[in-house]
């Protein structure tokens, strides 16, 4: 029965039958599309595992450690997968990745947020000043992807020792821009805890305080399943973790021979497939939220995960890269450059009156799919 309702309370959680069949599809050889697609539905559940055990770790750690493990282990998933694709050479597939984690974030999640939650709540509302302070970050952070990519060609190849030195110096300032982020709120909220975080601690101290006097009809029919202990939240992490960079090495083994079969161009899978891979069972928690009209929730779960990719996760793999011998350097193509800044526009605009309906949901969803309908034609 627990198994059962294990699935139930999480569909999601049905792909983890996907690890046997990618492993069998990676013994007997059942060619590289089977084994792209099972170890692709593997990740899946992994990440999830990884985004929830770390957010309970941060609940019995407080808020400040907490908000810590949140703003690096948030995105753990895609950075391990891009790691393994820099080990790989695979460049152009790792800046694709983050261009398309931020875009699949401000266009894909909100926007389903915002239509679903919108067609259930009709309008709905969230902290205007909060999401104005994250889609200026937002907008900043692609300021410093937007400049080197096109002054590096006035300062030289893309090889030069000047051009890297320029891709160092910004992935460094973009660090330590997070790091004040993280600072600020430190000083504004006792610590940066994400809103994901805080509905955790919150919904854990209800079931503290009304376990203390449960009546029978409670007992019987409890509002939440039983929070994880410590020490469960930390083998989780581990397994997950480890189960990631196995089937990370896979799939990105696979991808090469996947883009040639079906005709795709590497820049596509980077840019659509393989965030929402990555990121799928968080856009499912910001959608669900967004229906329950916890709107600030998800929002704020869509903006956090962008800022993080934008300024952690890219210029830590720019240091990564270096110290792997394969560098990266922060200088993203023409079509990159215009999604990020037609989706961080688009999305700045929706958020800053701090309210939402479906139309704008719509809208959002509509800009995202012409986007991935170009980079879909691109030649390969």
């Amino acid at each position: 029965m627990k198994i059962l309702s294990f699935f139930i309370k999480k569909p999601v959680n049905f792909l983890l039958l996907a690890i046997p069949l990618f492993m069998l599809a990676e013994i007997l050889h059942w060619g590289e599309l089977w084994v792209f697609i099972s170890s692709a539905l593997s990740m899946v559940p992994l990440a999830g595992f990884i985004g929830e055990s770390t957010e309970v770790l941060a609940v019995y750690s407080g808020p400040r450690i907490g908000g810590l493990l949140n703003a690096t282990l948030g995105n753990a998933a895609e950075l391990i997968i891009t790691i393994v694709a820099i080990k790989a050479g695979l460049l152009e597939l790792v800046k694709a990745s983050i261009t398309g984690s931020i875009l699949g974030n401000v266009l894909l999640v909100m926007g389903m947020a915002m239509l679903l939650g919108g067609f259930r709540n009709g309008v709905q509302r969230f902290d205007r000043y909060h999401a104005s302070r994250n889609a200026i970050l937002l907008v900043l952070a692609v300021i410093a992807m937007i400049i080197p990519s096109v002054l590096s060609g006035s300062i030289g190849p893309d090889t030069s020792p000047r051009v890297e030195a320029l891709s160092l110096g910004v992935a460094l300032i973009m660090i330590v821009l997070y790091a004040l982020g993280i600072f600020y709120s430190f000083r504004m909220q006792d610590g940066p805890l994400s809103a994901r975080t805080r509905n955790q601690a919150a919904k854990n101290r209800k079931e503290a305080s009304s376990t203390n006097g449960q009546t029978n009809d409670d007992q019987e029919h409890p509002s939440h399943a039983p929070h994880w202990s410590l020490r469960t939240s930390l083998i989780v992490l581990a397994i997950s973790t480890f189960g990631v960079v196995i089937v990370s090495e896979v799939l990105v083994g696979t991808i090469e021979p996947v883009v040639s079969s079906l005709g795709l161009s590497e820049f596509f899978l980077g840019v659509i497939l393989i965030p929402i891979i990555g990121n799928v069972a968080e856009h499912l928690v910001a959608v669900k939220v967004a229906i329950d009209n916890k709107m600030d929730l998800s929002v704020e779960i869509a903006t956090a995960s962008s800022l993080q990719i934008a300024l952690f996760v890219a210029p830590v793999l720019v240091f990564v890269s270096l110290l792997m011998g394969n560098p990266l350097q922060l200088i993203f193509n023409q079509f990159e450059l215009l999604g990020l800044i037609v989706g961080i526009v688009i999305a700045a605009m929706v958020s800053f009156d701090g309210e939402s309906n479906w139309l704008e949901g719509a809208e959002l969803l509509a800009v995202y799919l012409i986007l991935g309908l170009a980079f879909l034609l691109l030649p390969v």
